[in-house]
């Protein structure tokens, strides 16, 4: 069945993600606020600064009116910054005209509060005014879902009969999505995959060598679990694609931002020098600080997320916590 779905958000992922669902035959309008944006959008269906060699579906169309772009939505998908959530949530309230089924695929905690994008949802968004709230989350590059690389997903929500319904929404022949009903579990991986990822991205800098990846990432994987099981999630869910899925993608990735900015923090540069120079929001490094003062306040044991905090916020240098966190005292791997 055809279904109206306002996307918010003109950037990689929002782009990658209506084009999927103009493939899947909905009508599809995003709204963004930058007005060159959303013009070349318009006027040549690309978007040349983050995906430069796509040309997107004529039907997928793009306006600064946010009031248009939700007229008659069946759904509305949030995609934007995590640090806009709760602004653009209240923007929406004011010119809803329907009830829609509301679904973000944006991966990060809000600065001070600590509330996941869901929880800043229901916040903003009451109850009478939307049907369901479902995290749409897992491996997935904009770049490769926009050229039809193969790819699966998950769609989160505690009612499954909405899950189901964002399943059918995008599910095609290269975009499978599974459901799931741990939205805490699913947001949180897809949280903290990102702090590990610059982690990585810092041990290929550093030329160090698979061993070390190896290690970072399944030793990150049990740090993140253990985090996302005390905020109340699943531990099956961090070995699924939200959790260890996503991981892997972005800890290995050239695609991914946090493993570039950690590359570049290895090879020595400021992490002031490499986000100007990056054009797009890194959210590993406001996560890292999320996830650091959670860690401390649930009294959970997270050495890698303190490590890349003390780099990021303490100016640390990337060896001496390396070493470190090697010359901690020695445990059990099952130690939980």
């Amino acid at each position: 069945m055809k279904q109206k779905v306002a996307v918010l958000g003109t950037g990689s992922w929002g782009l990658a993600l209506g084009q999927t669902l103009i493939e899947n035959g909905h009508d599809v309008v995003m709204w963004g606020r930058d007005e060159a944006q959303v013009a070349e959008i318009q006027e040549h269906h690309t978007n040349k600064a983050y995906l430069p060699n796509i040309v997107f579906p004529e039907r997928l169309t793009a306006t600064t009116n946010m009031a248009d772009a939700v007229q008659d939505a069946d759904a509305i998908l949030f995609v934007v910054p995590t640090k806009a959530i709760r602004q653009v949530a209240r923007q929406l309230v004011d010119v809803l005209t329907t009830v829609p089924v509301i679904i973000h695929a944006s991966k990060g905690f809000e600065q001070e509060t600590h509330f996941r994008i869901s929880e800043i949802l229901a916040q903003e968004i009451p109850s009478n005014k939307r049907k369901d709230i479902v995290v749409l989350s897992g491996p997935s590059h904009a770049e490769e879902v926009a050229v039809h690389d193969l790819t699966t997903i998950t769609a989160a929500s505690k009612n499954e009969a909405y899950a189901i319904y964002v399943q059918k929404l995008f599910s095609n022949g290269y975009f499978r999505v599974y459901t799931n009903d741990d939205v805490i579990g699913v947001e949180t991986g897809a949280a903290l995959k990102n702090i590990i990822a610059l982690g990585a991205g810092a041990i290929h800098g550093l030329g160090l060598g698979d061993n070390a990846k190896a290690a970072i990432m399944t030793r990150g994987l049990a740090e993140i679990t253990r985090l996302g099981v005390a905020m109340g999630a699943d531990p099956l869910t961090f070995i699924g694609l939200s959790g260890f899925g996503d991981l892997i993608v972005t800890c290995t990735s050239i695609h991914s931002r946090n493993w570039r900015t950690g590359d570049m923090l290895g090879k020595g540069k400021s992490l002031d020098e490499i986000l100007s120079s990056m054009g797009m929001i890194v959210e590993g490094v406001s996560t890292t600080k999320s996830a650091y003062e959670l860690a401390q306040e649930l009294e959970v044991e997270m050495p890698i997320t303190e490590a890349i905090y003390q780099v990021l916020y303490e100016n640390k240098d990337v060896h001496y916590v390396i070493e470190e966190m090697m010359k901690r005292d020695n445990k059990s791997e099952k130690e939980f």
